[in-house]
């Protein structure tokens, strides 16, 4: 028969055993979000290789607990696991600092980072749970009862891990921490799952064990993650560097740079496709009393900032779903505590869903997209009608698009999209990027009136000392050419914008 105190033994074993497993994977994301981004290959990476290290966890773990059945080996498999969960970091931080060749297709390099960093952990643990059940079982007859409940009770640690941490670990501690902890806890595990076994060499196995993890502790500041602030959604970091003779500071998240900023200096933008929004928001200002603009994103706050000095009765509004962000723009990036600029810690489409339709804006800046990681419900066509909703009808919305001309599918399939509702369509770039042979910075813009170019060169000059429209436009002709051939109308259903946007990663940079 099966002893009730054994039964719960074995069920509080396996929760904390597949709670470890899930917090260990869903911190993957985050660790891993300075190197290669998060993106749906990401995810799809972590899930693959953990799920492949249970997998063979399990059968290695079937064949261990066959062979040497005991609350001593038990007790070695959590040590082992808690040691390489303390190996992820030093091992982020090699890789960190030895980057696979970029030469390398995206989705290896991802696939590749991932293994070497979260494989091994995810198999130690894989194995407890077959340990556990052999050391359960007294009664053949009751096998098929006793494996589903702990089974039941592994998953059950595994959905509670992986709330604890979405919700709530990740914000109190930081992604670091939390692999610490994870560490200290499987030791700790060890350690009361062989406190019974009746040897002097026990204690020697929990000396060991405490002392490599005592050790690594001691040099855990030379694995720290490389953020000045990490977020539920980001890794925030500030450098400071010099752009155009200037010295300036660089807002990047996760691995992208979003933000070159002047902190002495708000007129300064840094980007080129930054000052395309400027010249075609000074065309639209110049016939407006009152400007009224919304910016989804906020990076840097480096635009907003910019119009509220030009503008300084306009309504800026910022919709930046990280407040973390937020508050660093605030602490380092000199956006002031008496800003006009009026921030919406939210997702931008949960914002526009919310806004009374009565609530019109004259401009639309969309600059929420991160190479690999763009958020695909912003550029579908449910999400461009919510744009129209709130904008002005001879407003403009504008959108930053990193993409290949001559090959890639994501800038002709989000302007073919945009095509579906406004009548006019633009696409600026920074010089004439359509005729180059590699990925640049585009700005399309959207109306329901015309853009007078002419106009637009004339008021530019005169809000810029005589320099006209930064960069160049596509002439409608070719513009409506290129939008023609073959492109994918991107919907809430249907948006492979992530496979669109991989294939420019896919080659050196």
């Amino acid at each position: 028969m099966l002893k009730g105190s054994r039964v719960w033994k074995a069920n509080a074993i396996v929760f904390i055993g597949g709670a470890c497993t899930m917090i260990i994977e869903l911190v993957a994301g985050r660790i891993l979000a300075p190197y290669v981004g998060v993106s749906l290959f990401t995810w799809t990476s972590i899930i693959g290789v953990v799920l492949a290290g249970i997998s063979l966890g399990n059968y290695l773990g079937g064949k261990v607990a066959d062979r040497w059945p005991s609350k001593l080996v038990l007790g070695a498999i959590f040590f082992a696991g808690g040691l390489t969960t303390i190996g992820i970091l030093p091992t982020t931080a090699v890789l960190g600092s030895n980057p696979l060749p970029i030469t390398m297709h995206i989705m290896d390099r991802i696939v590749l980072y991932t293994f070497f960093i979260f494989f091994v952990p995810a198999c130690i643990l894989g194995m407890v749970t077959p340990m556990v059940i052999k050391l359960t079982l007294m009664d053949l007859k009751e096998t098929g009862g006793t494996v589903g409940t702990i089974y039941a009770y592994s998953c059950t640690g595994s959905i509670v891990g992986t709330f604890l941490t979405g919700f709530f670990l990740i914000t109190w501690f930081g992604t670091r921490t939390i692999v610490w902890l994870v560490a200290a806890t499987l030791i700790a595990m060890g350690i009361m799952a062989s406190a019974s076994w009746r040897s002097s060499h026990k204690w020697a196995l929990v000396v060991i064990a405490v002392g490599l993890f005592s050790l690594g502790f001691s040099g855990r500041d030379e694995w720290q993650a490389p953020c000045l602030k990490e977020s539920n959604y980001f890794c925030i970091k500030v450098d400071n560097t010099r752009l155009e003779d200037r010295d300036v500071k660089a807002l990047s998240l996760d691995h992208l740079v979003h933000s070159y900023v002047q902190v002495d200096d708000p007129l300064y933008l840094g980007y080129g496709y930054e000052k395309i929004f400027a010249d075609v928001t000074h065309y639209v200002a110049e016939e407006k009393n009152e400007l009224r603009s919304l910016f989804i994103g906020g990076g840097g706050y480096t635009f907003p900032k910019y119009l509220e000095i030009l503008y300084p009765d306009s309504l800026l509004e910022v919709v930046e779903i990280d407040p973390a962000v937020t508050q660093v723009v605030y602490d380092e990036l000199g956006l002031p505590p008496t800003t006009k600029v009026k921030t919406h810690n939210m997702d931008a489409r949960i914002f526009l869903i919310d806004r009374p339709p009565s609530y019109k804006y004259n401009v639309i800046v969309g600059d929420a997209f991160n190479d690999l990681s763009i958020p695909y419900h912003l550029t579908t066509l449910e999400f461009d009608k919510l744009v129209k909703n709130v904008l002005e009808p001879d407003g403009i919305f504008l959108a930053n698009i990193i993409d290949d001309y001559q090959t890639g599918q994501f800038l002709r399939s989000y302007m073919y999209t945009l095509k579906q509702i406004y009548k006019y369509i633009y696409l600026f770039g920074i010089g004439k990027a359509w005729d180059g042979t590699s990925p640049s910075t585009y700005v399309v813009a959207a109306a329901d009136r015309p853009i007078d170019m002419q106009e637009m060169n004339k008021v530019v000059s005169a809000n810029n000392r005589g320099r006209g429209i930064y960069g160049e436009y596509l002439e409608d002709g070719a513009l409506q050419k290129y939008i023609a051939d073959g492109p994918t109308l991107l919907t809430d259903d249907y948006a492979p914008v992530d496979n669109m946007v991989a294939m420019l990663f896919a080659r050196p940079r």
